[in-house]
């Protein structure tokens, strides 16, 4: 017998996470449009009255997506993911800002610190968001949710949207409803008002070929699917899948809150703003391959854990890519030890054409505590980047 109706899950979600850490420290942007992404065409310039000259979206030249965007910028149609290309041409005069990760981990640390304030059964779902088991958390929902809000805004300087639902996937789902800032409570009865009227897609785990597949079909909504033929889903989407989505279009979920989760493994991967070729520009793909290397190794000594195998990733000029493992005898998060490793992996790997992208992946994780110290050696600054064209 389900014990939904008992649980209080709440899902906490970050608003425009990137930009809003880049407001907090440009507060003469808020209101404006403005663009995360671009690397080194996205500058800053302090000029001579005090006053900071921002770059601008139609002047980026490159190959780069959007990381993020303001609301501002949304509703020019500027999204993540989006190439920057494309964004220039929607939005033009929005200010283009780089990444600042280092900042968005240290926010990101702020924000659930102070929701652990109020219980410790949380999910962690990424950078800017989480899953809260506040079942056994004392108080209406209404004001707990508001209390976390406060804190969240009081540790960070940054607004959140907070859904408190009977499960995970209508607190995913009411965490958009409201946004920027919002409150929402949904409750079982809440599904047929508030939720089957949504676009299918909106649905965790709906993707868009699924939801292509729906539209098809005539089903553009939540409420077309929960009102859907069990049948005719069976015949197009299997067994499985179908249940699934039949469960879903009735808000039930029976996902727990998994408060501990091992990561598989860790990884980094950069994108060129241009091709690169393994001969001509060999001293920028060193460096650039030496710096993924070393914040893989920051990321798991960070998170505390160790690797015994290394791989890296490749995608040429054609978009064909490659992948290259090499399993060690011990475990390790040493910048050096993975960059050598990477280096072999290397070896096995035709560079031949010009890349359009460099990866480097440790797995076969255990938590670092079970191993015994390492030596920290030099990280080694040459690369096989050689080509016989």
């Amino acid at each position: 017998m389900s014990n939904e109706p008992s649980r209080r899950i709440a899902h906490v979600d970050m608003d425009a996470f990137y930009a809003s850490v880049e407001l907090l420290r440009y507060p003469e942007l808020r209101g404006k449009p403005v663009v995360i992404g671009g690397g080194r065409n996205a500058t800053r310039e302090l000029q001579s009255d005090g006053t900071r000259r921002f770059a601008k979206l139609r002047d980026y030249a490159g190959r780069g997506v959007v990381t993020t965007s303001t609301y501002e910028a949304r509703a020019f149609g500027v999204f993540s993911a989006m190439g920057m290309m494309k964004a220039a041409q929607l939005a033009p005069d929005a200010v283009l800002l780089p990444t600042d990760f280092d900042s968005y981990r240290r926010y990101s640390r702020l924000f659930k610190d102070a929701v652990r304030t109020f219980t410790d059964q949380i999910e962690d779902r990424g950078i800017d968001e989480i899953f809260v088991d506040l079942t056994l958390v004392h108080g209406d929902s209404r004001v707990l949710g508001a209390r976390i809000k406060d804190a969240v805004r009081e540790a960070t300087g940054l607004t959140c949207s907070i859904a408190i639902a009977p499960n995970k996937l209508l607190a995913k789902i009411g965490s958009e409803l409201d946004k920027p800032d919002g409150l929402t409570i949904l409750t079982r009865a809440d599904v047929p008002l508030r939720v089957w009227p949504l676009p299918v897609r909106k649905v965790n785990g709906i993707g868009p070929k699924a939801a292509e597949k729906l539209t098809a079909l005539g089903i553009a909504t939540v409420g077309d699917l929960a009102a859907a033929d069990a049948g005719l889903l069976q015949d197009h989407f299997g067994r499985s899948y179908s249940a699934w989505l039949m469960e879903v279009a009735q808000g039930h979920d029976e996902r727990p809150v998994v408060i501990e989760s091992e990561p598989k493994s860790m990884s980094r991967e950069t994108t060129f703003e241009r091709d690169l070729h393994p001969r001509h520009d060999r001293p920028a793909l060193s460096s650039s391959f030496t710096g993924l290397c070393v914040r893989v190794a920051e990321d798991l000594v960070c998170k505390g854990y160790v690797g015994k195998t290394v791989g890296i990733k490749l995608r040429y000029d054609d978009f064909r890519t490659v992948t290259r493992d090499l399993t060690l005898d011990t475990p390790t998060a040493d910048a050096a030890e993975i960059r050598r490793a990477a280096t072999e992996c290397l070896r096995r790997v035709e560079l031949n054409r010009k890349l359009r992208l460099l990866g480097v992946r440790v797995s076969a994780l255990t938590p670092a505590s079970a191993q015994a110290p390492q030596r920290r050696l030099p990280v080694q600054a040459d690369l096989p980047f050689t080509s016989d064209e």
